[in-house]
């Protein structure tokens, strides 16, 4: 399968959030601006790309029985490096993320693609696929926290669109997320399968 190909699946059939249906903890739990959305999941792509390669590179070394953890401690590793990049240089954004940097470790997307394909295909397609999958991760919580601000805060990427107004409280709120991740769903899927 060529590079693009891989990168093309991760984005668009295997999209973790509109097709598979995966981390909707954070999807649900980071999206009520899109700053936020965007924040999370650069910050899954960027353990996802290396994660998969160290795991395509060590996968023959790691025993059987203990692959999993194995996996998270790698994971973890990642994660650990991101939480201090990110404390010393978008402080910010690490505090609105707050506890759902260190929960990255266990995100079923990063495990789910450590073992359906990064012990499986060499480092340059394990790094494809993380690329691909992580940028259908940023993709889809962007959308839904611009569409979550807009409705809620009556903002754009923190600018306000509308003085006076306050929006609809119940799109900050997680019912809201929920909400616009369904209709977000069946926007994406139908636009896909035209495709396909």
């Amino acid at each position: 399968m060529s590079k693009l190909r891989i990168i093309a699946n991760g984005i668009i059939k295997d999209n973790p959030t509109f097709i598979l249906v995966l981390g909707m903890c954070p999807t649900i739990g980071t999206t009520t601006s899109a700053i936020n959305g965007m924040g999370m999941g650069l910050a899954t792509t960027f353990v996802l790309i290396l994660s998969n390669v160290f795991i395509s590179l060590l996968a023959k070394m790691i025993p059987d029985k203990v692959r999993i953890p194995a996996y998270i401690v790698i994971i973890a590793s990642f994660v650990t490096v991101l939480e201090l990049l990110m404390q010393a240089y978008v402080p910010d954004l690490y505090a609105a993320l707050g506890l759902f940097i260190p929960l990255i470790v266990v995100n079923c997307i990063i495990l789910g693609r450590a073992e359906a394909f990064a012990n499986k295909n060499t480092p340059l397609d394990s790094a494809c696929d993380g690329i691909g999958i992580g940028l259908g991760f940023t993709l889809a919580l962007t959308v839904i926290g611009m569409v979550r601000e807009l409705l809620g805060n009556l903002s754009f990427f923190g600018m306000k669109l509308a003085e006076g107004g306050d929006g609809m409280l119940a799109f900050v709120l997680a019912p809201g997320g929920f909400i616009v991740l369904g209709y977000l769903m069946v926007v994406f899927r139908k636009l896909t399968q035209k495709k396909a």
